[in-house]
């Protein structure tokens, strides 16, 4: 008998909270793992942990960096020093020249983003509206969008020549499609519910799109351009290989030439800040004109 009753014990107590203890017990044990561990699924982090972190992470960059170019692991032939870098990236950006290169960049950048954008987002809009216009438009973009931008220079010096449109219309080509697809993609996720309501309310099929489907998707394509702007300048040094002499993808090559891997840092390291830059721009954006999402 007291040997049946240890063995109950000890199942009671294998059983936790369900054996007993009633509902503040099964609370308390579902509360314990959130009090152990900090970081959760999907769970928000105060913003200023959020910006220590987010520092840590360059800082670590940092220091990888530093051990392998101070330590002499990589020749500084090839990988230079980080102060090296900051020396000559303020030497650079105090001349006229590259502040031109950056000027052309930008432009080039801008430009194929809009043209890109002008034309993708009602096409994509009405893709993602209507099945029939889903159906004609989105099996030629999925198709061409898997064709590499670096395939489509010799065509495009054929078509436009070696002057600037030819590198505008390289990335645009690099956005285009993929922002087609993308933007239609976002318009399918708007309610049905919503439009069912206007079309109720006695809304016409197009006032049903500018009304409801328009002013639904504006976050999530602000969101989605945002992203696209980055795909933009990754674009840039290819669309600089195309008879360029100015630009920052022309000075990364320029330096590759002659092996000043100090002045090729400097030009990525410009180009990440740019585009950096441009990025919190559009979530400042998003921010100020969709505060609700």
């Amino acid at each position: 008998m007291h040997a049946e009753k240890g063995h109950g014990a000890r199942q009671e107590a294998a059983a936790g909270p369900k054996a007993g203890g009633g509902p503040r017990a099964v609370a308390g044990a579902l509360r314990k793992p959130t009090r152990r561990h900090r970081i959760q699924i999907f769970e928000d982090i105060p913003k200023r942990g959020f910006a220590v972190t987010a520092i840590v992470s360059f800082l670590v960059m940092l220091a990888f960096w530093s051990i392998l170019s101070y330590g002499n692991m990589v020749s500084r032939v090839f990988l230079p020093t980080p102060d090296r870098v900051l020396h000559t990236f303020f030497d650079l950006l105090g001349t006229q020249a590259y502040w031109h290169h950056i000027g052309i960049s930008v432009f080039r950048v801008s430009a194929g983003f809009a043209l890109a954008c002008l034309l993708a987002i009602p096409i994509g809009l009405i893709a993602g509206t209507f099945r029939f216009a889903e159906a004609f438009v989105e099996p030629p973009m999925e198709f061409i969008r898997y064709m590499p931008a670096v395939a489509f220079i010799p065509l495009i010096m054929v078509w436009a020549g070696i002057g600037e449109w030819a590198k505008i219309l390289l990335i645009f080509i690099g956005c285009f499609f993929q922002l087609v697809l993308m933007v239609a993609s976002d318009t399918r996720q708007v309610s049905k519910d919503l439009v069912q309501a206007s079309f109720t309310l006695g809304a016409s099929r197009w006032q049903a799109v500018q009304t409801v489907v328009i002013p639904a998707v504006q976050p999530r394509l602000m969101n989605t351009m945002r992203l696209m702007l980055g795909w933009a300048w990754t674009y840039l040094v290819v669309a600089e290989l195309v008879a360029v002499n100015s630009g920052l993808g022309y000075a990364i090559m320029k330096a590759q030439r002659f092996l000043n891997t100090d002045q090729i840092f400097v030009g990525i390291i410009v180009i990440g800040l740019l585009g950096l830059f441009s990025d919190r721009i559009f979530a400042f954006l998003n921010r100020r004109f969709f505060p609700w999402v």
